[in-house]
């Protein structure tokens, strides 16, 4: 990508698009998140770039799974090796797929093995929000923020009273049935929530590669999937004050896909709790703590192949101080502890970090300043400390201007430094952490046609850990890179223009390889260079609503050496619903309508046109 594109690009999609909407529009009202910070605001007032998809976005968009939902986020590209249940990666501002912090109800996630999160297989139907929150945020969490954070809630159900049930039920092409049951009750101290959910698919073939590329096998069959899921959620609040709060999900999924092996299952599990208690009005106290455990073992047909057990448990302590009205000091802890239990022989099993950090937000004069500094003792690597500032001012009453500094770092993974050699991939345990350094400029603001953000950013990382042949063996192993600069811009705008509501965001990334090697200058893998989607809703009348999907991704390279070129693609979606009453709808959604072919990983499949069709009851 020419750099000289970025403000070209940039000016005419954000003058397009807002002379088509300019007209009047209601504003969305701005949810209350907490990621950012690790304390409560507005989406509207937070310094850092944040999208938050709500229970309702989810079901008006009729989205399938979490690849489903965040294809065309802003500054989100995703990679996924064949379908439904197969692995999908998530890049975050060009980052690496371990660059992203995950969170389900405040608990961290991920292998320590692989050091991604299997989002294939988190059902969405246990999910009420996720909020995506962009740029480093290692000065608040440790370790794995480079990109950025997404944290997801599980359902919290209706709490205004009551027994409420909820179900939904479905099926669709490839063979596809899935269905959800739930119920909640809230009373004025207290709520609970529990759903489960299950998915079967016949799926279709995941790879069409060779003996030499791809998934070294062949393989002309179809590749299935079936998950069955559960969670709860409860809370109390005492007479004086106290709160607590406990969380379980468990997802259990089976897979097929192409290669050696060729079968899967898949544990995530993850619990926890929450108290929060206020021994002075200028003192809050947070007490958070849990286990998260991912548990894969994989076969060839029906013989066991290998097995892979993480756990991580974490403990964090969160004081806030509000010092005034407009000064809010958080000081905190963060324990850390991470297992592998493998048939691989890893020859170290475990490692812990303590973490320390404090954050101050506040107003001056107009003024909105947050500074964070944090230290890290990581068992394996030692002391790293981290930083983030952020700045933002109102330039108008509609328009606010902003800037954000962090610093970042992330530990190499168990498989990086221990899995044991084969013919295939050989590990490096002289691996560097990885550093880096993120700079953000931009301004959002609100018009009577809608709301609108612009964003530009730069993250230089250093020591950045991929995947190369070794010179010697031809076999995979993971290198240091010296140097990798990333380039981007977002845009983003919403606006509500005679019944219709419109959502649409652009993203350009200039993801590139700055060491003094052989592939300097090249795009780092999987990454999208360009990114469109606009969405558009619409209800008619009291009981129909259509929307439709369009997404348009630009070419990307597979791998580092850029010799192999994945095309640039246009995705198509139509959707419908039928309100039956207050209670029922029934649901219809037609995926990629012109039949694309596609890749976002080479040799592996997307679903052509495809049908899903749904029946849904809520209280």
């Amino acid at each position: 990508m020419k750099k000289c594109r970025f403000p070209a690009l940039a000016v005419l999609w954000f003058g397009t698009t807002a002379t088509v909407f300019a007209t009047n529009a209601e504003h969305q009202e701005k949810p209350v998140i907490v990621t950012a910070t690790r304390t409560a605001q507005t989406a509207d007032t937070a310094l850092a770039s944040v999208t938050v998809i709500t229970r309702q976005d989810i079901e008006r968009q009729q989205a399938r799974s979490i690849q489903d939902l965040f294809r065309g986020v802003p500054g989100v590209s995703i990679s996924n090796s064949g379908g439904a249940g197969k692995n999908t990666s998530v890049f975050m501002r060009g980052t690496e797929s371990d660059h992203v912090l995950v969170m389900i109800d405040n608990i961290k996630v991920g292998s320590a093995t692989s050091g991604t999160t299997a989002f294939e297989n988190i059902p969405i139907d246990q999910i009420e929000r996720i909020e995506i929150v962009r740029g480093p945020r290692s000065s608040l969490y440790g370790s794995e923020a480079i990109g950025g954070v997404i944290h997801i809630f599980t359902r919290k159900g209706d709490t205004s009273g009551g027994l409420k049930p909820s179900f939904n039920f479905g099926g669709g092409s490839f063979g596809t049935l899935e269905g959800s049951v739930g119920l909640s009750r809230g009373w004025k101290q207290g709520w609970f929530n529990m759903t489960a959910s299950g998915i079967g698919t016949k799926g279709f073939n995941a790879c069409t590669g060779s003996d030499t590329a791809g998934c070294f096998t062949h393989e002309p069959d179809r590749d299935g999937y079936r998950n069955v899921a559960g969670s709860m959620r409860a809370g109390y609040r005492f007479q004086n004050g106290l709160e607590i709060d406990g969380n379980f999900m468990q997802s259990a999924g089976k897979t097929e896909f192409d290669g050696f092996p060729n079968k899967g299952t898949l544990m995530q599990q993850v619990f926890g709790g929450t108290a929060r208690y206020s021994p002075v009005d200028f003192w809050r106290i947070n007490l958070i703590g849990g286990r998260s455990r991912e548990d894969s073992d994989n076969f060839l047909g029906t013989v066991f192949f290998s097995r892979f057990n993480t756990a991580r448990d974490t403990i964090s302590v969160l004081n806030d101080f509000t010092l005034s009205k407009n000064q809010l000091l958080t000081i905190g802890m963060d324990y850390q502890k991470d297992h592998v239990r493998s048939t691989e022989a890893f020859t170290v099993h475990s490692r812990t970090n303590w973490g320390v950090f404090a954050q101050h937000q506040a107003t001056f004069a107009k003024h909105d300043i947050q500074l964070s500094l944090r230290h890290d003792d990581n068992q394996q690597f030692g002391s790293r400390v981290t930083g983030g500032a952020g700045w933002g001012y109102p330039l108008t009453e509609n328009i606010r201007l902003l800037a954000n500094f962090g610093s970042a770092f992330k530990a190499p993974t168990f498989n990086d430094l221990y899995y044991p050699s084969s013919s295939f991939f050989s590990s490096n345990p002289n691996l560097r952490p990885e550093d880096s350094r993120s700079y953000e400029f931009g301004t959002r603001g609100k018009a009577d046609w809608g709301n609108w953000s612009l964003n530009f950013y730069e993250t230089r990382i250093d020591d950045l850990i991929g995947l190369a042949s070794n010179p010697q063996t031809g076999i995979l192993m993971p290198v240091n890179i010296e140097k990798a600069r990333i380039r981007g811009f977002e845009g983003i705008l919403s606006a509500q223009i005679k019944g219709w509501l419109f959502n649409t965001n652009l993203t350009l990334l200039d993801a590139e390889d700055r060491s003094s090697g052989l592939n300097r200058g090249n795009i780092l893998p999987r990454r999208a260079e360009q990114s469109f989607r606009l969405d558009a809703d619409r209800q008619f009348g009291q009981y129909y609503r259509l929307g439709a999907m369009l997404l348009v991704e630009g070419e990307r390279f597979d791998d580092l050496a850029n010799t192999r070129k994945l095309d640039s693609y246009v995705k198509f979606d139509l959707r419908a619903e039928y309100i039956l009453n207050k209670h029922w709808r029934l649901q219809g959604r037609i995926e990629n309508l012109f039949n694309e072919r596609y890749e976002t990983a080479a040799f592996f499949n997307q679903p052509g046109r495809n049908f899903m069709a749904m029946i849904r009851y809520q209280p």
